[in-house]
């Protein structure tokens, strides 16, 4: 992409771009599209398209694009765990669900405190085996990207779900909880707060959190967004940070 396509601020920035390096178009049809997650070992990325019900597939084999599921209930975030099985967040389902390798689905997460969750949005996994999702309203909103349904929560919050299948909410002082994701060293967990869609009078922003072990301490901003939402994002290898953005991909270090 030539020079004139980015606005960049900081001069290492240059260094994780090539200029000559293309963007192609995967595919094109989809209402909205959301929560892209690569599985290595099957060399393909999936996502979501959220309104019409259905998870796309692209091979990178051959490059073809076909329906992964239709029918998923809504499904908006991926990620992959460690052993390579996908995750997924459901809107309509209202829970967190794992895609295991002979083909059946467990239900990771669907209430806290005996209450229905609002509809999982987006998801990643620790290294020690710990589920951590975002829990906004979304999907419970409208019928446009789940089922219209009343909250049972008391709000929009975080939270982790332990191997032992123990769930614990971590944040509860965000507006519209969004993406999320750790650094490298995972002492900072980093989330998206799309509230100002619900609350004109919220900043665009994501937060940032220390991480001691299974706790959290008190966030901080971390970026405003200065164009739209700060939506979906993940963490490089060298510690940067990229998200979704009303006007392009942004990046933080």
């Amino acid at each position: 992409m030539p020079a004139e396509n980015y606005d960049i601020r900081d001069d290492r920035f240059a260094k994780l771009i090539h200029m000559n390096a293309g963007m192609d178009t995967l595919w094109t049809g989809g209402r909205w599209a959301e929560g892209p997650a690569y599985l290595a070992a099957g060399r393909y990325l999936v996502w979501s398209d959220i309104p019409n019900d259905r998870i796309m597939r692209w091979d990178e084999m051959n490059g073809e694009v076909a329906v992964f599921e239709q029918h998923c209930r809504n499904h908006n975030g991926h990620t992959v765990d460690r052993q390579g099985r996908l995750i997924a967040c459901e809107h309509r389902g209202r829970c967190v669900s794992r895609y295991e390798f002979d083909g059946t689905k467990t239900i990771l997460a669907d209430s806290f405190d005996s209450k229905r969750l609002n509809s999982p949005n987006d998801v990643v996994v620790k290294s020690d085996g710990s589920v951590w999702f975002t829990d906004p309203s979304y999907g419970i909103d409208s019928e446009y990207e789940g089922d219209a349904s009343p909250m049972e929560q008391d709000g929009r919050h975080v939270y982790r779900i332990d191997p032992d299948g123990s769930i614990t909410r971590v944040i509860d002082d965000m507006k519209q909880p969004n993406g999320l994701a750790f650094s490298v060293d995972e002492t900072t967990l980093f989330v998206a707060d799309t509230g100002k869609t619900h609350f004109p009078d919220r900043d665009p922003l994501i937060r940032a959190y220390p991480v001691t072990g299974d706790t959290l301490g008190a966030g901080h901003d971390f970026a405003v967004c200065e164009a739209g939402l700060f939506d979906g994002f993940r963490v490089d290898t060298k510690g940067n940070l990229w998200s979704s953005a009303g006007d392009g991909v942004h990046c933080f270090t």
